[in-house]
């Protein structure tokens, strides 16, 4: 099936659905809903989709959402660097720290943001220096997968990007004094990785077995973040263990999120996918495809494998048309996206996380 991979891409939706204080969590159809207010996870996300906008549009509005999403992160932050998750319409927190994914996520977008260190203006960057400096104490102890795979890449980020673990002082001489040499300490933030990618790599060897090539006895959300760190820390650590059980388990998922007749199906989140049992049909999730599709960019550099791009291509075309309905999930007034599959349907909601996904996906596929 030939599927339209190129459409103008809107970013007005982004900004509709962001006030001064951050992205709203949910719409009712394309109307921000007041009522479920803001989440951290979803500002978090929000700020990766406009890091890659203004990287290719440097203007002054996408600017402005950037540093609306840090402040609201910054905001989040408690003082002993856990980060809330759900906020109020009131500007509220309703609670004392967020779950382990809303660590993770967060260390994940400031990671990505401080990649920009050429792009993006010295405070933005030095705020998110010191928010993930903030929350270094608390991540080995993550002990959710997921929230230690997101931590992994955001961290992950910082190696890899010269520059990222120094403050930007363009007019003073390096600082150089104790506490600033114990900022974001690198050797550190390797052993941090390395030793959550052991956890996980260790996990994934207790569990396979019988043709059940992954880290637990179910594939339910962000599944494809668990290979997508053993990726990113395999680099950093040239640990060719970490490498195959990366490449055995995005191979399973890939084997297990593709109807044979070619197009992405992500597993249904009503109810996903126990050991040996059946995928949950629906609901498709449009942060799946996002995430997929991020992951087999990353296996196709570190593999060396330009087959892995042709997957991402594919969870792309899940956006606009190839997928189990044949029909394409952005609207095309407002060029939001909708909310997933379900048994009915579109769902015709069009919320925060499923812009932001698709938006990073369709910036990631189209201007790097």
């Amino acid at each position: 099936m030939q599927v339209q991979t190129i459409l103008q891409f809107k970013a007005d939706y982004l900004r509709r659905i962001t006030d001064d204080t951050g992205i709203f969590q949910h719409t009712k159809f394309g109307v921000p809903d007041r009522s479920k207010g803001y989440t951290t996870d979803d500002n978090a996300r929000a700020l990766i989709a406009a890091v890659l906008l203004y990287s290719s549009q440097k203007d002054a509005s996408t600017l402005d959402l950037i540093h609306t999403y840090v402040s609201f992160i910054h905001h989040a932050q408690n003082t002993d660097g856990n980060f809330r998750n759900f906020m109020n319409y009131n500007r509220s927190f309703i609670e004392e720290s967020g779950s382990e994914d809303c660590q993770g996520r967060t260390l994940w977008a400031l990671g990505f943001a401080l990649t920009h260190s050429s792009l993006l203006p010295d405070n933005v960057l030095n705020t998110c220096r010191y928010l993930i400096n903030q929350a270094l104490p608390h991540i080995e102890n993550l002990g959710s997968p997921r929230a230690g795979a997101y931590a992994i890449i955001g961290l992950s980020y910082l190696i890899e990007t010269p520059n990222a673990l120094t403050y930007s002082f363009p007019y003073l001489h390096t600082p150089n004094t104790a506490e600033e040499k114990a900022f974001l300490p690198r050797a550190f933030i390797i052993n941090l990785i390395e030793k959550i990618a052991a956890r996980l790599h260790n996990q994934y060897v207790r569990n396979k077995g019988n043709g059940w090539n992954w880290f637990e006895d179910s594939l339910t959300y962000g599944n494809s973040m668990l290979p997508w760190a053993l990726l990113k820390a395999s680099h950093i650590s040239n640990n060719i263990g970490f490498k195959e059980t990366a490449k055995e388990s995005l191979d399973f998922l890939v084997s297990k999120t593709f109807a044979k007749e070619g197009y992405y199906k992500p597993i249904g989140s009503h109810g996903w996918q126990l050991r040996d049992e059946k995928a949950a049909l629906y609901d498709e999730q449009p942060i799946e495809a996002c995430e997929m599709l991020l992951t087999c960019k990353e296996a196709a550099i570190v593999l060396q494998d330009p087959a892995y791009l042709k997957i991402a291509a594919l969870c792309y075309e899940w956006y606009v048309g190839h997928n189990s309905l044949q029909t394409s999930l952005i609207d095309p007034q407002t060029g939001a996206c909708y909310d997933g599959i379900h048994a009915t349907g579109l769902n015709l909601n069009q919320g925060s996380e499923s812009i932001i996904s698709f938006s990073i996906a369709h910036l990631v596929m189209h201007h790097e």
